[in-house]
């Protein structure tokens, strides 16, 4: 019993997405259409990004790029903002999730250099910002997360129109994250910072990490429509069980099987009239604000799962849960990554870093809301 009631806390979305999808189930009788439910497209390329991103995060490369870019670090400032735009620019093209996970202690590590006092001042301002800066960055590529992957494809845009709709939304991002840093820097700067030196360079030009960085290539042309997804999927676990098979382990299952359910719960409710109508009407014409409270409920990627059954405008609705990753802690399931580890090294603040990042997350996500309402009078 306990180990139920364990994996039920760690994959509450999961076991809500499989009850969802049975109750509905239920209401709905299996028959042929159930075929037609499941996106295989979006499934194999995420699964495909999984394997990649794990097997490059093995090769190290990830922190020999920051260690690298810190080298060149002076001053407390541009190390405040190199550890945060690392998380925002990484996570366009590795997901907020692996930015988080690379960077996050990566962080801690290097505050641990600087010593007790700026560690204190630091890290959880700082962890907060890196993980809104992961999610603010990873809504300018189809590849940052799974709701734009997902949403890309049900849209059926171009690379370039997805750019350009999410492009005023990161440009501003950035500006505010770079002030914040700035802020930051100057505020807590006392102690000079450490001197950060390149370790360990035999990854960099393993024969894996070329493989990793070639499928890597692959997927982006498959995300791209370029190459068809089927054959992609081949490739990306032919090369996994040549190279490296514990890779299989760090897919996020639960992740995908969280999607099915989903994609089996959309599609009965879509087929229930009331249901439907009830949903159709409420979304319609509040795409984006629907979008931004869904997610703060049920995080933005179920969210975006369960709007999408019931609207068209689906470059609204894109806009809409990536803003949502911004708010509670569960907004982004990505958020939950950072908290984790602040959990574990900071143990005795994890109610002040909450504090803290219910907080910055609120006015990021006021000020985006603001724009958002006067760029879509400008251009509507």
């Amino acid at each position: 019993m306990n180990k139920v009631i364990c994996f039920f806390k760690k994959e509450a979305v999961l076991c809500v997405a499989l009850l969802l999808a049975l109750l509905s189930a239920c209401v709905v009788l299996p028959d042929q259409e159930y075929a037609g439910y499941i996106d295989l497209r979006t499934l194999a390329i995420l699964f495909c990004l999984m394997c990649v991103m794990a097997g490059l995060q093995k090769t190290g490369v990830f922190s020999r790029i920051a260690r690298g870019l810190l080298g060149r670090v002076k001053g407390l400032c541009g190390l405040v903002l190199v550890l945060m735009l690392l998380c925002f620019f990484s996570s366009m093209l590795i997901t907020n999730d692996v930015a988080l996970i690379t960077f996050v202690p990566f962080t801690f590590t290097i505050l641990e250099m600087l010593g007790r006092e700026q560690r204190r001042r630091l890290a959880l301002p700082l962890a907060a910002m890196q993980t809104i800066a992961a999610n603010l960055g990873s809504m300018l590529t189809p590849m940052g997360n799974p709701q734009n992957l997902y949403l890309y494809g049900r849209a059926g845009i171009s690379m370039a129109q997805f750019l350009l709709l999410m492009l005023p939304y990161a440009l501003l991002s950035l500006a505010l994250l770079t002030v914040w840093g700035m802020v930051l820097g100057r505020r807590h700067r006392g102690e000079g910072i450490v001197e950060i030196h390149e370790t360990g360079g035999k990854e960099s030009t393993s024969p894996v990490l070329w493989v990793y960085l070639a499928l890597f290539v692959l997927c982006l042309l498959a995300v791209a429509h370029v190459l068809p997804w089927e054959g992609v999927l081949g490739i990306v676990l032919a090369a996994v069980l040549l190279t490296d098979r514990t890779i299989l382990k760090k897919v996020d299952y639960a992740l995908l099987l969280t999607f099915a359910g989903f994609f089996i719960f959309i599609g009965n409710m879509g087929r229930i009239p009331f249901f439907r109508d009830f949903l159709q009407e409420a979304v319609r014409g509040r795409e984006v604000f629907a979008a931004i409270a869904a997610s703060q409920a049920i995080s933005n990627v179920p969210a975006a799962l369960l709007l999408s059954g019931f609207t068209d405008h689906y470059e609204r609705l894109i806009v809409g849960v990536n803003l949502g990753g911004l708010g509670t802690l569960i907004a982004s399931m990505a958020s939950l990554i950072s908290y984790k580890y602040v959990a574990k090294e900071e143990s005795h603040r994890k109610g002040a870093y909450m504090a803290v990042f219910t907080v910055s997350n609120i006015c990021f996500l006021a000020a985006l809301v603001i724009f958002h309402v006067v760029w879509a009078n400008l251009c509507p």
